[in-house]
């Protein structure tokens, strides 16, 4: 029997002040709360006011996490009801400030599960402590060494797992019950978190090579043993970590790495619904990737990939690729390549000047994209020059500054439908207002991963697939893209954030529909959205009794 006191400080069991009187008795419960038994919508419309009074956004991000920290089903109501003027307070911008801010403002953990890799033998004690005994089917883990825009953050990147989740639930639908976010600490090579006193992580470097990795094997291992039935979401590991560790086991177990195949899928889908306003095909597109990090060589690949589906050899799509980073235009002798950038540099013998291809505008006037994506984190990268030249050799340039926080964007987009005349397609990494320009507003596209992963993994999850492969990211990118209006002026290029549950659904259902077709869903399960509606877990309070069952 769970008493009063542990309904009261359990955030998945805890209703407040509209558990029923009967609840109340049975429970023990009574006289342990104000007598008025209120709905949920009148606890959300309370604690909306109370929000609206917040000043800053930091401060509205505090009350939120203070609601979901005590209410998971009260936290999501308001959500949903709410999900577009919330979506940027817990994830994404908010969310860089509040993982810097971590150690002075920590409270609470959220739930999440520490590890550290100096001990891998405490993860499944660890994991077994977290779980609590729940039926633990989402897992999404970060070591926080690549958190976009920001970097390496350490423990305090476990806010990015969490705010993961959260979009996972809102969004998709999964019951916040069976989720876990997952800090794993191999140390920290930001010196500034180092140094501060406060510090809740490691204090030492990052750890890497051999210890790294065989700690990483252990940690699948666990999950896929305390787990079976769970899709483990990897987030925010770096360059030289997150593509190996995807490698070894995506054709292993089910699995996603947000950063390489979430950002490829949300920019493939945001492509193809620029492509339906400007009537044009994929294949006839040039493309160049500004930054060639995790991120922009997940998007390259989702590409390529796609070019060969529509009829490319794998040769001729490569062709289509072109790298800029640091350095300028990748070439084949470029010094410190990854083993990704290898497959799409360059020859320098396709170029006269190619050792002046050390700038982005050098590039451009040398290749003439007709997309450009860039991941850089370079704030302001995207300069006039840059724009009006891309623009001089392509009638509706297709250019997404996707680097967030706001800080890191290339360029705002008013500035990139200016310096194009507005023939333009823009999307960007934050949520941005629509541009006004010549008398035609321009709605603008949010390239936020949070659009595509919660339908990729809740549609996998909801037929138990046992692995997540590249037809069924090409089957979301293409569900969302045909969301778009191709045929009103100023259309965004991706459908807005405020129908995120609606389109979710529908990429949900595509992944589920994908994964059935493929052979890869659980036995008897034919019809996909079945699958995905029985799955769905609603922010309403249901009988106790039947809430407690998931506490073993």
């Amino acid at each position: 029997m769970v008493s009063g006191y542990e309904l009261l400080n359990n955030p998945f069991l805890n209703r407040g002040t509209a558990f029923t009187t009967e609840e109340r008795k049975q429970h023990g419960l009574l006289g342990l709360l104000p007598p008025r038994v209120k709905t949920i919508n009148e606890q959300a419309d309370e604690m909306y006011a109370l929000y609206q009074k917040k000043g800053t956004l930091i401060e509205k991000r505090h009350f939120l996490m203070e609601i979901f920290n005590n209410n998971r089903t009260l936290f999501f109501n308001l959500m949903e009801k709410h999900i577009n003027e919330f979506m940027p307070i817990v994830y994404d911008p908010v969310i860089a400030e509040a993982i810097e801010q971590y150690n002075e403002r920590f409270m609470k953990p959220q739930d999440a599960a520490y590890l550290t890799v100096d001990h891998p033998e405490d993860n499944r004690t660890i994991l077994k402590n977290a779980a609590a005994g729940r039926d633990i089917r989402l897992v999404v883990v970060t070591d926080a060494q690549g958190i976009l825009g920001i970097g390496d953050w350490g423990v305090n990147g476990v806010d990015i797992a969490v705010g993961k989740l959260m979009v996972y639930t809102a969004a998709a639908g999964i019951d916040p019950a069976q989720v876990l976010p997952v800090s794993i600490d191999a140390g920290t090579n930001n010196q500034e978190l180092l140094n501060d006193d406060d510090y809740l992580g490691k204090r030492h470097d990052r750890i890497e090579g051999a210890q790294y990795f065989d700690f990483i094997d252990h940690f699948v291992d666990d999950v896929e043993t305390l787990f079976p039935k769970s899709l483990l979401h990897f987030e925010d590991f770096g360059r030289g970590t997150a593509a190996k560790i995807l490698d070894k086991y995506q054709d292993k177990i089910l699995t996603f790495n947000d950063d390489i195949q979430g950002t490829g899928v949300i920019v493939l889908a945001g492509i193809l619904g620029a492509l339906k306003i400007t009537k044009e095909k994929l294949v006839d597109q040039t493309f160049l990737s500004f930054g060639a990090g995790t991120a922009g060589m997940g998007i390259v690949k989702m590409l390529c990939e796609e070019l060969v589906r529509q009829g490319l050899s794998p040769e001729e799509a490569k062709k289509h690729f072109y790298l800029v980073d640091r350095q300028g235009l990748l070439f084949d002798d470029t010094p410190g390549l990854t083993p990704e950038q290898t497959r799409f540099t360059r020859k320098r013998d396709e170029f006269k000047d190619a050792d002046q291809l050390t700038t982005l505008a050098a590039a451009i006037r040398a290749v003439h994209p007709t997309v450009m994506v860039g991941t850089s984190t370079v704030h302001n990268a995207f300069t006039e020059e840059v724009i009006k030249e891309m623009a001089a050799h392509t009638k509706r340039p297709i250019i997404f500054p996707i680097s967030n926080p706001t800080k890191k964007i290339e360029a705002m987009p008013d500035d990139i439908l200016n310096w194009s005349d507005g023939r333009a397609l823009v999307a960007t990494g934050i949520p941005t207002p629509a541009v006004d320009y010549q008398g035609i507003k321009y709605e603008i596209g949010q390239a936020n991963n949070a659009l595509i992963y919660p339908g990729v993994g809740f549609g996998a999850l909801a037929v138990q697939a046992k692995k997540i492969n590249d037809n069924m990211l090409a089957a979301a990118a293409h569900a969302l893209s045909e969301l778009v209006n191709g045929e009103q002026a100023g259309a965004a290029v991706l459908p807005p954030v405020d129908k995120l549950t609606d389109f979710s659904r529908k990429v949900a259902e595509a992944v589920a529909q994908s994964a059935i077709d493929q052979g890869l869903a659980s036995p008897g399960i034919t019809d996909a959205k079945e699958a995905v509606a029985a799955f769905t877990w609603q922010a309403e309070y249901k009988p106790l009794e039947e809430e407690l069952a998931k506490f073993n």
